[in-house]
C-alpha cells in the first residue's frame, strides 16, 4: 500500500478470485466455469465484421441485448439493465439501495464479494448466520427494514430457497429492496423472475458466465420493475456508460437466443453433478444437496486444506475457503464427465480407497 492510498479504505480486504493457473495444465474445478464451449451461434456472431467494428463505441443502452433478454423472460426492455458481469450490477445495487442509514443484510456463508462491496461503499453489512446445516431460515429476513441480498442457489453451499420462501421475504419487507442473485439458477433452482411484476421491491440478477459459457465475455443482467432499473442505470451512467463491449453484446444476444443449447449443457452438468455426489458419498464424504454447477463436500478422513493441497499436487484445482465454518469443506465445480471421473480417481488415491 502506498502513502497516497486513501486512509478511509486502508482496511479494505479485496475479494480473492479463484486461482487462474499459468504455465501448468490443471483440471480446473475451482471457479464454476462451464466445461462447454459457447453456443455455436455465438461463434458465428463474433465474426470478422464485428471485430472490425471494435473501432466504434458500443451502444451505452445495450438496446438490442436488453430487448433480447426481455423477450427471453417475457418482460419489456425497460425491465432490463446489462452489466460487465453480474458482479458490476450487484455492486451497483448495493450502492443504489444502501447508505449510512440502510444496511445490507446477507448470510454469513455466501458469495464473498458482498462484504467487500459493503466496505468499498461504506455500507454496514448485517451478517445473518446460516443454520448449522448451511440452510437459510427465511424468518431471519422478515421485517428487517434493510436491503436484502440472497444468492439463490447459494454459493458455496449450492442450497436453494423456493420461490414461495422468497416471496414471503418480499411480502414482509415492502419498503426494502430484495436482491436475488441467481447466478446458478439454471442448474435446478426456481427463478424469482415471475414475481417481478407483482413486487416493485424485487431485483433479480443473473449472469451469462455459468450456464451460457460466457465467463470470459463478462456479461450479467438485472431484471426488475422500471423504477429499480432506472436506479441502476443512474449509477451505471455515473460510472461507466459503455460497460458492455461490442463483442460481448453480439455474443450475449446469440447465447440468449439458443435455448436448446442452454438446456443441453445444463442437463449434462446436472447429470454429472448427481454422479459426482453419489461417488463422493460412497467414499464417505458429506455432500450438500446442490442445485448449482458445483458441490460442497467434506471428507471426514482428511482436513479440507490438506485435501485441497493433495488434489492440486495431482493436477486438480478445487476451491477451499479457510474460514471457521467452512475450513473442512471444498467447493468442487462440475466439469465434464471425464474431468469428474478423474477427480474421483484422484480422491480415491489420496485417501487410500483405490
Amino acid at each position: 500500500m502506498s502513502d497516497f492510498f486513501t486512509p478511509s479504505l486502508s482496511a479494505l480486504e479485496p475479494y480473492t478470485p479463484g486461482e487462474q493457473p499459468q504455465g501448468k495444465t490443471y483440471i480446473k474445478l475451482n471457479t464454476n466455469e462451464s466445461p462447454f464451449a459457447p453456443s455455436p451461434q455465438v461463434l458465428e456472431a463474433v465474426n470478422r465484421a464485428e471485430v472490425e467494428n471494435l473501432r466504434l463505441y458500443s451502444d451505452p443502452a445495450s438496446a438490442a441485448l436488453c430487448r433480447t433478454i426481455a423477450d427471453r423472460f417475457g418482460l419489456a426492455p425497460e425491465n432490463v439493465v446489462c452489466g460487465n458481469g453480474s458482479d458490476e450490477l450487484l455492486s451497483f445495487a448495493i450502492r443504489a439501495f444502501c447508505d449510512a442509514g440502510r444496511a445490507l443484510a446477507c448470510p454469513d456463508i455466501t458469495y464473498g464479494f458482498y462484504k467487500v462491496w459493503c466496505r468499498l461503499w461504506g455500507v454496514e453489512n448485517h451478517v445473518i448466520p446460516l443454520k448449522e446445516d448451511f440452510s437459510l431460515d427465511t424468518a431471519d429476513y422478515e421485517d428487517l427494514g434493510e436491503t436484502i441480498l440472497i444468492a439463490n442457489p447459494n454459493a458455496p453451499t449450492g442450497k436453494a430457497l423456493s420461490r414461495a420462501q422468497i416471496e414471503k421475504i418480499l411480502q414482509t419487507n415492502p419498503d426494502s429492496v430484495v436482491v436475488i442473485d441467481e447466478a446458478y439458477v439454471d442448474f435446478g433452482g426456481e427463478s424469482c423472475v415471475p414475481l417481478i411484476q407483482s413486487y416493485p421491491n424485487l431485483l433479480v440478477v443473473q449472469t451469462c458466465s455459468k450456464s451460457r459459457s460466457l465467463a470470459g465475455a463478462r456479461l450479467g443482467f438485472a431484471l426488475g420493475q422500471k423504477a429499480l432499473i432506472e436506479d441502476l442505470n443512474r449509477i451505471k451512467y455515473s460510472f461507466n456508460p459503455y460497460n458492455i463491449n461490442r463483442l460481448t453484446t453480439v455474443a450475449g444476444i446469440a447465447a440468449m437466443q439458443d435455448e436448446a443449447y442452454l438446456e443441453k449443457c445444463t442437463a449434462a452438468i446436472v447429470q454429472s453433478r448427481a454422479w459426482t455426489t453419489a461417488q463422493l458419498r460412497a467414499l464417505g464424504f458429506a455432500v450438500q444437496d446442490s442445485l448449482a454447477n458445483f458441490v460442497f463436500a467434506r471428507c471426514p478422513a482428511m482436513p479440507g486444506g490438506q485435501l485441497y493441497a493433495e488434489l492440486k499436487k495431482a493436477g486438480i484445482l478445487v476451491r477451499h475457503f479457510d474460514a471457521p465454518r467452512t475450513a473442512d469443506w471444498l467447493r468442487i465445480t462440475i466439469g465434464s464427465q471425464g474431468e469428474m471421473e478423474s477427480l474421483i480417481e484422484a480422491v480415491k488415491r489420496i485417501i487410500g480407497k483405490e
